[in-house]
């Protein structure tokens, strides 16, 4: 399969049309190249909060309640792009309204017969926490799609290996990771993170990142990053692991063609077998770790 992931660039939006017409041709050029899975950033849809207007976009909690508010909007284009052209898309997550409580950071998966299903962010930034006030999702899902069998790491949640590490044992070959960054080191921790959950778990992993400055946009004002796809450096894949990778702070699409039959064959024939290897390290820690005055850590 080829899979397309997005450096994605978030723009001041007249109306909901403009808004339409911008997912139907960043879908369209994907597809034309030939993907057929999708990915879209974290909180790709806040440009959305220009549609409120300039205060609303200003404004951290009313840009939230604005976004939300387009949720069954966003649903139905994004569910119709993916049939219009066969593929499957990680719409870019939004703040969506969770019963009575606050937002969740929400990633939305469509395939070509509509709604698969969504992944809600698990681990919240310090920004998240502390300004925005979003809430952590329940748990983890994993997609089994005709694709393959598909993860949701959400930016920081890429950067914890005990969650990549429950999907792929979960069955999942592949982890999209959404993310949005205002730095260089930010992009960076999600990168090395994103890395290395490849690594360990001798998997692919899609990087999709906001890119860009977006000064009306109290949220999003400043975006960093380059998207990529990333496999464990080791046989069947490239040295440096990097399958594609855009430009930094660039739009357009990272665009790799990626075999599922190599994740298998590396699990079984790698250089390194990390991946069946994982279950060895709770033996090596059994004893505690030991210091130069003979005491021992538990």
């Amino acid at each position: 399969m080829k899979i397309a992931a997005a450096a994605y660039p978030l723009e001041r939006l007249p109306d909901w049309a403009a808004y339409d017409a911008k997912v139907s041709a960043w879908v369209a050029d994907a597809a034309g190249q030939g993907a057929d899975l999708l990915v879209f950033p974290e909180y790709g849809a806040m440009e959305l909060a220009s549609l409120g207007g300039a205060a609303v976009a200003a404004d951290l909690e009313a840009s939230l309640t604005e976004v939300a508010r387009h949720t069954d909007a966003m649903a139905a284009l994004f569910a119709r792009v993916a049939a219009a052209h066969d593929v499957h898309v990680l719409a870019p997550s939004a703040p969506v309204a969770a019963g009575a409580g606050r937002p969740v950071n929400r990633a939305v998966l469509y395939g070509p017969h509509g709604m698969i299903g969504h992944q809600d962010k698990q681990i919240m930034t310090r920004f998240e926490r502390e300004e925005w006030h979003i809430a952590p999702g329940t748990g983890l899902t994993l997609f089994d799609t005709a694709l393959g069998r598909i993860g949701v790491l959400i930016c920081y949640d890429a950067e914890f290996p005990l969650l990549a590490r429950a999907l792929v044992e979960a069955g999942a070959q592949i982890l999209l990771v959404p993310s949005a960054t205002d730095s260089y080191a930010g992009y960076t921790r999600v990168r090395v993170g994103a890395m290395a959950r490849a690594l360990e778990n001798q998997c692919v992993v899609v990087q999709s990142p906001t890119v860009g400055a977006a000064a009306w946009c109290e949220a999003m004002d400043m975006n960093v990053g380059a998207a990529a796809i990333y496999g464990p450096p080791d046989h069947g894949f490239p040295e440096d692991g990097i399958l594609a990778q855009t430009r930094l702070n660039l739009p357009g699409w990272a665009v790799a063609e990626v075999s599922l039959a190599a994740v298998e064959h590396v699990r079984r024939a790698g250089g390194v077998l990390n991946h069946l290897h994982w279950a060895e390290q709770p033996a090596r820690l059994v004893h505690g770790v030991k210091h130069a005055d003979g005491a021992v850590s538990a």
